[in-house]
């Protein structure tokens, strides 16, 4: 039995990295301290807590390590055992999945007994577990106990397809709030089949909310009888998980800027929405995205911009298509036209690259991270008065990224198309391992630098439950994890209404250039808020509340340009993108049908005649009283927008 042990430094050029239990950064050189919990898989040993293994893992609880030396790779073996593979393959699904760290070798020399670590665990900052799901379930909302099955049938594929399925169904099932997690994988290579989820489903159904009880059973009773696809439950469980959402009330802000950093001397990004696009109100606040360009000022401040204006336009059309329908549009057809989008803009950026005769290294390109908030209304009894689906749709090509930001956590919701991630999902060796090589933080896919089949782009289907920020960011903020070292001094102050998203996205550029800046920075920040109320930042009356967005009507020759697949179609979509033209001058959106009823505007404009009165009398007997003392003018002192504030990097 050890006392609490030291914590060591990453920086492996520390003079002294040696650190007191606790502390947040190197005492010698004020290095953020890396605490990495660690799950050790159940080797048949019992250690016991409080144990400091080969000088190096700190046992704080049974089964949950710390790692106290993080700079120092762990043990692995030259060849990856079979038995680690199916974490590796599932790799880009790391959102929900655990991920191999190495292994621990305990016991006598000889004859060792192999402990597998895993990391990227459900464990809190503390090394806390995370509720198990059939723990957290009873007392969940019924839309998050929906989500919940919602997230699992997606699982249930890629998990079958490594014989990995019956994970879902054991305690190693946690939660984390809205997101499904696996603490580990059940390696028994089990043939689980759908009615192995029916059962553990309709065990679930007494415990679950009355509201979504009955849809339920008959969603179990599918299961049984449509044999080996889940397919057929797909749309019944998508309209049960809107109809709970669209009871929620959905508020949202957006705002995003661009920065060209201390060292470069062009801006190869673009985003949007920026202050200036918020005038226009055209797909605000469903639409953000960045592009971070490659190729060089000449090629990839091209792309980036042409890549930005082009989705909008198409993106425009789908928004219009999708609200022509009466039915909801499945999310498996939203995904296909967000990637038909990218696809055809991939094509518009690779032809501009073959005309020029670019090729290998010299032909342009842009990573491209966008979330679309669709606003498919759901209306599911003849009483009901539809809100928004609060369905967000993320999509993602190369290494900028997308976070979502709580008020207890920050969960990347991307993986990057890197080397890196590549050698991983591939099974070729572990994460860490893949970052030693020179390559590593390679792209393997970017927009335009090849034809559009080739590409691969990642959309995801997320819901808005709760209170959240969705970050948007390229790699001059999210390197070196800044996004995961300073979340927690904006975060807060957002949700309070201390600091506005201005202020926090200025406050996150600034921090991008003073600890990276090395690369242009791009941040796009959007709040959700589940409250009737709209924000208004405190100490801030002069704040503008959220109004809801009404989305324009598209020219049928723009509704044709989304379904635009041959080299015509392309080039007519290409000469339509002007980067030299008003972002802002797209049509005009439509007029907002909410308004103030005339009895609402009676009785303002009456309590406003009122209190001026009282003012007036009020004033005349001041004067009354002492004229000489009356003040020279009775405007009031001017308060600062809190947008206006200067900001520090400390703040």
């Amino acid at each position: 039995m050890s006392s609490t042990p030291l914590i060591h430094c990453p920086n492996i050029n520390c003079p002294h990295p040696a650190n007191s239990w606790g502390r947040q950064e190197c005492e010698a050189c004020q290095t953020h301290l890396i605490y990495r919990y660690l799950w050790a898989v159940d080797a048949g040993v019992e250690i016991p807590v409080g144990e400091l293994l080969g000088d190096r893992y700190y046992v704080v609880a049974p089964q949950v390590w710390l790692d106290t030396k993080p700079a120092q790779p762990p043990f692995m073996y030259e060849e990856l055992p079979d038995n680690i593979t199916p974490y590796l393959h599932l790799y880009p699904y790391k959102l929900h999945t655990p991920g191999v760290y190495g292994f621990y070798q305990y016991g006598e020399e000889a004859y060792p007994t192999d402990i597998l670590l895993l990391d990227n665990v459900p464990l809190d900052s503390q090394g806390q577990l995370f509720p198990a799901f059939v723990e957290a379930w009873p007392i969940a909302t019924p839309v998050r106990q929906v989500y919940w099955l919602w997230q699992m049938m997606q699982l249930w594929k890629p998990l079958s397809k490594e014989r990995m399925a019956f994970s879902l169904l054991t305690n190693s099932l946690r939660v984390e709030g809205w997101r499904l997690r696996l603490l580990e994988l059940d390696l028994q290579n089990r043939n689980t089949k759908h009615r192995d989820l029916r059962i553990f489903w309709s065990n679930l159904i007494p415990t679950a909310h009355p509201h979504i009880q009955q849809p339920l059973q008959e969603i179990c009773q599918m299961i049984g009888d449509i044999g080996e696809s889940l397919e057929a439950i797909a749309p019944k469980l998508n309209q049960l998980l809107l109809e709970q959402a669209a009871q929620l009330p959905l508020n949202a802000e957006i705002l995003g800027s661009t920065d060209t950093g201390p060292v470069r001397l062009h801006n190869e990004d673009c985003c949007y929405p920026t202050e200036q696009d918020l005038v226009s109100k055209q797909l605000v606040p469903h639409l953000a995205m960045i592009c971070d360009g490659v190729g060089g000022h000449d090629g990839g401040e091209v792309a980036s911009q042409l890549a930005v204006q082009s989705i909008k336009r198409l993106v425009q059309n789908l928004l219009t298509e999708v609200a022509q329908q009466q039915d909801l549009t499945s999310p498996d057809l939203v995904m296909k036209q967000l990637e038909e989008i990218i696809r055809v803009v991939n094509n518009m950026i690779a032809t501009e690259n073959n005309e020029q005769g670019r090729e290998s290294r010299q032909r342009m390109g842009t990573t491209l991270v966008m979330a679309l908030q669709l606003p498919q209304q759901v209306k599911f009894s003849p009483q009901s008065n539809p809100n928004n689906a609060h369905e967000l749709y993320i999509a993602n090509l190369g290494d900028s990224r997308a976070y979502w930001l709580t008020k207890n956590s920050c969960q990347l919701l991307t993986v990057d198309d890197d080397v890196a991630s590549r050698e991983t999902r591939l099974g070729h060796c572990l994460y860490w391992q893949a970052l030693q090589r020179r390559d590593a933080g390679a792209l393997t896919q970017a927009l335009g630098t090849r034809d559009g089949e080739f590409i691969r782009p990642t959309i995801q289907r997320f819901l808005i439950e709760e209170e959240g920020l969705l970050l948007l960011c390229s790699d001059g903020l999210s390197d070196n994890d800044w996004v995961e070292k300073s979340w927690t001094e904006y975060t807060p102050k957002i949700f309070r209404g201390e600091f506005s998203l201005k202020q926090a996205v200025e406050y996150l550029i600034e921090l991008a250039n003073q600890k990276n800046g090395h690369d242009n920075t791009s941040v796009v920040l959007a709040h959700y808020r589940l409250s009737p109320e709209q924000l208004v930042l405190l100490n801030n009356p002069t704040a503008k509340p959220l109004e809801k967005e009404v989305m324009p009507e598209l020219s049928e020759a723009s509704k044709a340009l989304l379904y635009s697949d041959d080299d015509n179609e392309v080039s007519q979509l290409k000469s339509e993108v002007d980067l030299d033209s008003d972002p802002n001058s797209e049509v005009e959106a439509m007029p907002s049908s909410s308004g103030l009823k005339p009895w609402m505007f009676m009785v303002g404009l009456l309590l406003i005649l009122f209190v001026g009165a009282v003012v007036a009398v009020w004033r005349n007997w001041e004067n009354f009283r002492s004229p000489n003392d009356a003040p020279a003018s009775w405007e009031s002192p001017i308060i600062p927008e809190p947008s206006e504030v200067p900001v520090s990097p400390d703040s």
